[in-house]
């Protein structure tokens, strides 16, 4: 056993840093709950129908980084490599769209994808993920990207950008791509990139090569050749963001890892991550339902990487979640003290008071050590001695100051102490 280690590209989240971890998520979530969306569980395995349909048969995802196995039924299944697709799924089987629109939802969870470990880059990641569907509406892409801006506000980054711009719908979008796909013909291209062309052309636009990049400084942009319609959605949805007090950079070149992507579509990179700056990203994907076997409504929505903020928090140098630990902490000398112990730690936590207490046989030097690395402002310490006289310890592990409390008094006098302490912070 002592040789089992995670598998290549994971990694395992533990305190401390694991505090940090949750609050980066919990405050990623937070505007969404604010917003009214619903929270969503789906399975961490689909049919891989779910995704070679839904993500794209052209993308580095489904052609190169997909886990797949088949069951012991011969099924053939996927584990995810993102949420939205699966969520679409569930938004399909259970008939959501027949109810009131949008359907609001998110999610939070792991997702897999097998690429070249690196920094920033892992085969095993946290995504929270959210969808409104159901709506064409520029007012809610930009609710959408607003509720994302807001997260990251919450969090205290700075250092964050937001790229926009819009890749069309289906009535400009076969138009254009004849364009590109005439000019890509004349490049100098290998064969698999060809490929990848003749099933999605704006996926070239995307290859990070510089050999490939030094040849489509001349090529046609999607913005530029708009329906009237989809370039007046996208005006409102800049006009709506700036009423909300969003600023974004225009980036005509953005194409998103995923195929299902139309009209608005935006990243979030952070400056102070380098090769591997994008922090999440989103859009609207009007076709992904009826892709999938579903009605034909729309739908937008973004995803954002928890281990990738994480890094991005840590960049700016934000204190987030790093006050983890209790707020109170008992010590008991004997088998007696510890009977009471134990039930003082219980009447706390039900009270709403984080605390904990010293177990195995410890003397009073080692239990001190375990209440100071506690994180606890407060701690009760209870002797024989204290017993035989009725009282207990109460001891303010900051400045050192103690004081005895008769034992009927000890769980309101802990829980005063350490409600003071939070409400003076």
């Amino acid at each position: 056993m002592s040789g089992l280690t995670a598998p290549k590209g994971t990694f395992d989240v533990l305190p401390p840093d694991s505090a940090r971890f949750l609050a980066v998520r919990d405050t990623l979530t937070a505007p969404l709950r604010r917003a009214g969306y619903g929270y969503v569980e789906t399975p961490v395995f689909e049919e891989t129908a779910v995704f070679s349909r839904g993500v794209g048969e052209s993308t580095d995802v489904v052609t190169k980084e997909m886990y797949t196995f088949a069951d012991r039924g011969g099924r053939s299944l996927t584990l995810r490599p993102e949420l939205t697709a699966g969520l679409m799924r569930a938004f399909i089987e259970h008939r959501l769209h027949t109810g009131a629109l949008p359907v609001k939802l998110w999610t939070v969870g792991s997702a897999f994808r097998y690429e070249r470990p690196q920094a920033g880059r892992y085969r095993h990641f946290t995504q929270v993920d959210m969808e409104a569907l159901g709506v064409d509406d520029p007012a809610l892409d930009a609710e959408v990207v607003a509720l994302a801006v807001q997260g990251f506000r919450d969090l205290g980054l700075r250092d964050f950008e937001l790229l926009l711009t819009s890749l069309g719908d289906a009535t400009c979008r076969p138009q254009y791509r004849e364009l590109l796909v005439e000019y890509l013909a004349k490049l100098d291209l290998d064969e698999e990139t060809r490929r990848r062309a003749e099933i999605n052309p704006l996926r070239v636009l995307d290859d990070k090569r510089p050999e490939v990049q030094a040849q489509l400084d001349e090529a046609p942009l999607m913005v530029d050749h708009l329906s009237d319609s989809t370039k007046a959605h996208y005006d409102a949805v800049r006009q709506h963001l700036t009423d909300l007090g969003v600023t974004w950079t225009e980036a005509p070149r953005l194409v998103r890892g995923l195929d299902y992507y139309t009209k608005t579509t935006f990243e979030f990179v952070h400056h102070g991550l380098g090769a591997q700056s994008a922090i999440g990203g989103g859009g609207r994907y009007d076709g992904l339902s009826a892709a999938l076997g579903g009605p034909d409504v729309s739908g937008i929505g973004y995803a954002v990487g928890v281990d990738r903020t994480l890094l991005a928090v840590q960049a700016e140098g934000l204190d987030v979640g790093a006050s983890a630990g209790v707020q109170a902490f008992v010590v008991p000398l004997g088998a007696e003290a510890k009977r009471l112990a134990v039930r003082l730690v219980g009447q706390l936590r039900q009270a709403g008071v984080s605390a904990d207490t010293v177990y195995g046989d410890r003397g009073l030097k080692g239990a001190m050590k375990a209440a100071d690395r506690s994180g606890a402002s407060h701690a009760v310490v209870i002797g024989e001695r204290d017993l035989a006289e009725g009282v207990g310890q109460l001891k303010d592990l900051r400045t050192g100051e103690q004081r005895a409390v008769p034992v009927g008094n000890l769980f309101e006098a802990l829980r005063t102490a350490v409600t003071q302490e939070v409400g003076d912070n």
